[in-house]
């Protein structure tokens, strides 16, 4: 079940550089909105990291640590 879903998601994101390359290119309306919304997607999921980069770094420097 979790082989089918992981290949699911990895499909999904195929199929999003193929439309991003092919928009690119100029293609159909339907590939453009495809290609905008993987780029924003990828765009939203950096944000996500950084921030995510920015909250262990600062919890890091608290000072509990293990006792050393």
């Amino acid at each position: 079940m979790i082989g089918a879903v992981l290949v699911g998601i990895l499909v999904v994101v195929v199929g999003g550089c193929v439309c991003v390359v092919w928009a690119e290119r100029g293609g159909p309306r339907w590939v453009r909105v495809v290609a905008s919304a993987t780029l924003a997607s990828g765009a939203l999921l950096r944000r996500f990291q950084r921030s995510r980069r920015r909250s262990l770094r600062s919890g890091d420097s608290g000072g509990g640590g293990d006792g050393d």
